[in-house]
């Protein structure tokens, strides 16, 4: 299948799912954590999908690559964000284990998708 937007690729779209669990969960996080934690979860998991779509719509494999990057790093920060909130009482491990999942997926997806982008997986005119 031919990637034509940023839409089609389903990393994207799971990382769509993730930003509305992130959002869900923290409405039920303490008012005083609105500026703290909810906030920095929120814009971490919003990170995720705007990183891939940025990096997919710019013209260079290589840009791709660093954007995807980023999202990783956006991932790992939704985790340990969330781990802190149970810590904290915030979340159960129910609905933590129910977003990890999925973040996990992400995670190895974005992986999967930067290895097939490296260098190594193109020979000289650029194709597979």
């Amino acid at each position: 299948m031919q990637v034509k937007s940023y839409k089609d690729l389903i990393v994207w779209q799971k990382s769509m799912d993730l930003v509305a669990m992130v959002y869900q969960v923290t409405k039920t996080f303490p008012k005083e954590e609105l500026y703290g934690l909810t906030n920095q979860l929120r814009r971490a998991a919003v990170s995720i999908p705007s990183n891939i779509a940025e990096g997919q719509a710019r013209n260079s494999t290589a840009e791709f690559r660093n954007f995807l990057s980023i999202a990783r790093g956006s991932l790992a920060e939704v985790e340990t964000q969330l781990l802190i909130a149970e810590r904290l009482k915030y979340i159960d491990s129910k609905k933590l284990d129910e977003i990890l999942n999925i973040q996990g997926e992400i995670n190895k997806m974005t992986n999967a998708l930067m290895n097939k982008l490296a260098p190594h997986h193109f020979d000289r005119r650029g194709m597979k």
